[in-house]
């Protein structure tokens, strides 16, 4: 949440800052289980760890600021931070990435916050070196599970399609 309660997810699409998009987005999801990080933890983190992060000295006001679109051009420093911060390539902040390079990306993120799910980490663990019919067999499995739950075939954002 952003600094003085505003919400900081639907700023950024009134806004349409990309770089406010992306950030909500990974703070949405990358994060540790349990509770998204705050600004404060971020920018703390940013500014404490000033050898790892470039000497970057970031502030919990500053990030509230990119984060609901009111700042959208940070310095290539603080971006970078906040790329190495969040474990993402520097261009999906800056912009620089394709659309389809920004998906992969957030496909990426999206793995990682499925990943941990420890009974989904064993499912896909499990799966590991069984023969490619077998994975697909499991696949399908999966998805005659998810239909009769009354789910989609793939779970939102997979891109789905894999599956024979």
């Amino acid at each position: 949440m952003a600094v003085g309660g505003e919400r900081p997810d639907r700023t950024a699409r009134e806004t349409g800052s990309p770089l406010a998009q992306r950030l909500n987005y990974l703070f949405a999801n990358m994060h540790p289980p349990g509770a998204p990080y705050t600004n404060g933890h971020v920018a703390e983190e940013i500014s404490r760890g000033a050898e790892e992060y470039g000497g970057v000295s970031l502030t919990e006001q500053y990030l509230s600021m990119l984060r609901n679109g009111r700042r959208a051009n940070p310095s290539p420093d603080v971006l970078r931070a906040l790329a190495k911060f969040f474990a993402v390539p520097v261009g999906y902040l800056m912009g620089d990435l394709s659309a389809s390079q920004a998906a992969r990306v957030e496909e990426e993120v999206r793995f990682l916050v499925a990943m941990r799910d420890q009974r989904v980490r064993a499912i896909a663990l499990r799966s590991v070196g069984l023969p490619p019919e077998v994975q697909d067999s499991l696949t399908t499995i999966i998805c005659q599970f998810r239909q009769q739950m009354n789910l989609p075939a793939d779970p939102p954002g997979t891109g789905g399609g894999e599956h024979p």
